[in-house]
């Protein structure tokens, strides 16, 4: 479960508050974004979960540590990595780095979600084969 899965992100201005700075919530939709393409590059969409497993996926838990400022302008890369799996939920390590210095991410987080009933919310497994590479 080591394979890491890189996506480009492009600081624009909406993104930052006054000094430039990316604002400290935006960094969650660099991550989620990175999530989402995550799946599509394993050719799974979240609209298929729910379509044709009538499931859908939830975060439980989910902390992040800021270390450095990202600003308007830069060209980051968000990366997304599988460090936990069970039957019904995934707990994702993710960093946000510059890519000529990975060594000293920008923001890393961990992200867990649960597969639940797209109905009821309830837990459920992950659909036979889904989260198969």
């Amino acid at each position: 479960m080591s394979n890491v899965f890189r996506w480009p992100v492009r600081v624009y201005y909406e993104d930052t508050d006054h000094s430039g700075v990316v604002y400290h919530a935006n960094y969650l939709r660099f991550f989620e974004r990175a999530r989402s393409e995550w799946l599509r590059a394993r050719g799974q969409t979240h609209t298929v979960l729910q379509r044709e497993h009538g499931a859908a996926f939830t975060i439980i838990d989910l902390s992040i540590r800021y270390a450095r400022p990202a600003r308007i302008d830069d060209a980051l890369e968000a990366t997304v990595r599988i460090a936990r799996r069970s039957a019904a939920s995934l707990t994702f390590e993710q960093t946000l780095i510059r890519p000529d210095d990975p060594a000293n991410p920008l923001a890393i987080a961990t992200v867990r979600v649960v597969c639940v009933d797209a109905v009821s919310f309830k837990p459920r497994p992950w659909p036979a084969g889904w989260l198969d590479p």
